[in-house]
């Protein structure tokens, strides 16, 4: 008897693949609102007082987190749970150093760190469950 490692299905029914997609729509509408209301979200970021660099920068982190949002969309869609696993894991540092950031510009912001930090903590889980039961051995 012969044992192979067939690719696990990865869709619909994984808690995984919901969690990705949440995560890559959420900072996908996050960005439009940076590049669409600046001043707004800058704010809700915990990013301030608004000035020309600083709105700048806001619309600067708007179209990178279009662009990570629908690049995440695509690995999901397409169902490449192996390229989003990796991708996905690589983007935690995002949230965390956002988290660090926000600490060193506002000191203990305990909203906006949780959200921050809540963000990491939710994207370690999923990349868990992403790598966890990769393959499933057929015979």
């Amino acid at each position: 008897m012969k044992t192979e490692h067939v690719p696990a299905p990865w869709g619909w029914r994984s808690a995984s693949y919901w969690m990705t997609l949440s995560i890559a729509l959420a900072i996908l509408l996050i960005g439009l609102r940076f590049m669409l209301a600046p001043q707004l979200s800058m704010d809700d970021f915990g990013i301030g007082p608004l000035t020309d660099s600083a709105l700048t920068y806001g619309r600067i982190k708007g179209i990178r987190d279009i662009f990570s949002g629908l690049a995440l969309l695509a690995l999901g869609l397409t169902r490449m749970k192996k390229a989003t696993a990796y991708v996905f894991t690589a983007a935690i540092i995002i949230p965390f150093t956002d988290c660090l950031l926000i600490y060193q510009q506002n000191g203990v912001d305990l909203p906006r760190l949780l959200v921050h930090g809540g963000t990491a903590v939710y994207m370690v889980i999923a990349s868990f469950l992403l790598f966890r039961n990769s393959y499933k051995p057929t015979t």
